[in-house]
């Protein structure tokens, strides 16, 4: 019996950690780390530095933080000598014992969710009463912009991490490319429908698109996620059916019209997942869509040399996507029709909050022993100079990651290391968006962006149009959603069950050419009394608590 229970308990913690990790894929490998889990913090007499521990679950690319000038630095400047510990892979499934154990560091970097909160009572400290007595920075964040405060407190107001803003990224996280040159090779345009897309992958499949006398090495068209969300998707053609979605469809949800949808039971992703279907059969879609992470996603699309392997894909920005040999050979597509006759108000993700703001940058152990050192510490990447380093990379000879040109404008450097990309080259030098930062408005005017930032919002004004938000009525901030300790629970039970179900079948479905008008409606009944009803209901009664709140 005892047994049981144990088993019970770990199932649901698990459950519950899915509710804000289950619907995206990470893109962390490998694991680097170096110092212990957890020490008690102190200080010695005679002015000696305040010994705090730290864990941070970084990006497999970044290196280490000992390795960081900048942060040396800060922690020189704050007055404390931090033992990092760095984690690199797997650590939403390590963190459970940690968690359970009661152990852990100070500070924790990255590392938490909202689950955690409500499932570890009692182990993090409430942030509030410390940021308004040491945290003049976030005091700022939260004068300049009220509702990143209103992001980062739970429903009884109290704040168990730091939020972050960054106000220079685009509007949208996603990117079609296509390769031109293979259009140009075989007399081809642009597509603008589903059915032009389709014969353009077609002729990429059979007429040695890319020229080096080789027919069967081209890859007509590759992404990541469908059946499980994911960025870089063919789902964000359901805007070509138009749904607007927004931050990036958290788990499927969207909103018409003032109600909470879920295109998993859409009669519009169905339509979506026949074509994709029908692109499957016909073998244009890269056969490891469904098992591929995301390294590989990214390795496969770099090509040999200047020879391209993909022509049709989804992603961030094109050097990122294809690398900075084969990047001129693509060419942005802007949103397509379903055909040529439709009428429908074809849109665009709108994923303006995802990629500006998001929670949990930093949490503090509820054991902490210095908590206004920590807190200090913590405000210090809040600071508006170590914010872009943060993001960027060091300001100084060592990190050469910005320029300050000594007329109050800086520079993002390019990459001192001439093999990699300007992104790879950030997440390598930095901790990059996994950090804590407040990018503040006034550095839109100051700071000369990377090329390949530049170049992402240039690609992306091609989507701007097709993003219409009408906050109240279509757009569905989830990170602003906040919900009980019970309904928390059951949304993530529930969400398990309905993933669980969802990923299996949509995948079977497209590999095996079943007949999916035949099977929808028993799918559907499925997925809701799996908990999708359930679920609906309370996300629709969150989303109006959030409504109510704006102006």
């Amino acid at each position: 019996m005892i047994k049981k229970r144990f088993y019970s308990v770990i199932l649901t913690v698990l459950m519950v950690s899915m509710l804000f990790t289950g619907c995206s894929k990470s893109k962390n490998t490998d694991s680097n780390s170096t110092g212990g889990t957890s020490a008690d913090s102190s200080s010695a007499g005679g002015g000696s530095k305040v010994k705090l521990t730290a864990l941070i679950s970084k990006h497999s690319l970044t290196k280490d933080l000992k390795e960081m000038k900048w942060l040396k630095d800060l922690e020189e400047k704050c007055g404390v000598e931090v033992e990092w510990q760095q984690i690199s892979a797997d650590w939403d499934t390590k963190k459970s014992a940690m968690f359970a154990s009661g152990n852990i560091p100070d500070l924790l970097f990255n590392a938490t969710g909202d689950s955690d909160y409500v499932q570890y009572k009692g182990l993090f400290e409430n942030l509030s009463p410390l940021i308004e007595s040491y945290a003049p920075n976030l005091q700022e964040m939260f004068t300049d912009k009220p509702e990143i405060k209103q992001l980062a407190s739970e429903m009884d107001g109290e704040i168990y991490a730091t939020p972050r803003y960054k106000c220079v990224w685009p509007s949208t996280t996603c990117t079609m490319f296509i390769n031109k040159k293979w259009l140009d090779n075989l007399g081809l345009e642009i597509p603008a429908t589903f059915d032009e897309l389709e014969k353009v992958l077609l002729a990429f499949k059979e007429q040695d698109a890319n020229g080096n006398g080789d027919t069967t090495d081209e890859i007509p068209m590759d992404f990541q996620g469908y059946e499980n969300g994911g960025a870089f998707s063919p789902r964000v053609l359901l805007g070509s059916y138009g749904v607007q979605l927004t931050d990036d469809a958290d788990c499927g949800y969207f909103v018409e019209d003032g109600v909470v949808k879920n295109y998993y039971t859409d009669d519009r992703y169905k339509e979506l997942t026949i074509f994709i279907q029908k692109l499957w059969q016909e073998g244009l879609i890269n056969p490891e869509v469904f098992t591929q992470d995301y390294s590989k996603y990214q390795s496969v699309a770099r090509g040999d040399g200047d020879v391209a392997k993909v022509g049709f894909t989804f992603g961030w920005e094109t050097g990122d996507r294809v690398g900075v040999k084969l990047k001129d050979q693509y060419a942005v597509v802007p949103p397509l029709k379903v055909t040529a006759d439709s009428t429908v108000d074809v849109r665009w993700n709108n994923d303006t909050y995802a990629e500006n703001y998001s929670r949990n940058a930093i949490a503090m152990s509820s054991a902490c022993k210095n908590k206004e050192a920590a807190m200090k510490f913590i405000d210090g990447f809040y600071d508006k100079l170590v914010s872009m380093q943060v993001m960027f990379g060091g300001m100084n000879e060592v990190d050469k990651g910005i320029s300050d040109n000594d007329d109050g404008t800086y520079t993002v450097l390019a990459p001192a290391d001439t093999s990699l990309d300007p992104g790879s080259w950030k997440w390598t030098n930095s901790i990059a968006d996994f950090g804590p930062y407040y990018i503040r408005e006034d550095i839109k005017n100051s700071l000369t962006l990377s090329s390949d930032m530049e170049a992402a919002v240039n690609e992306k004004s091609n989507y701007t149009a097709f993003s219409k938000l009408d906050e109240k009525k279509n757009a569905y901030h989830s990170a602003f959603m906040k919900y009980s300790v019970d309904d928390i629970s059951t949304l993530a039970i529930n969400q398990a069950n309905v993933n669980n179900i969802v990923q299996q079948t949509i995948a079977s479905w497209i590999t095996d050419g079943s007949d999916i008008n035949s099977a929808w409606a028993a799918y559907v009944d499925q997925v809701n009394k799996a908990g999708q009803s359930q679920n609906t209901e309370i996300r629709q009664k969150a989303y109006e608590n959030y409504v109510a709140t704006l102006k």
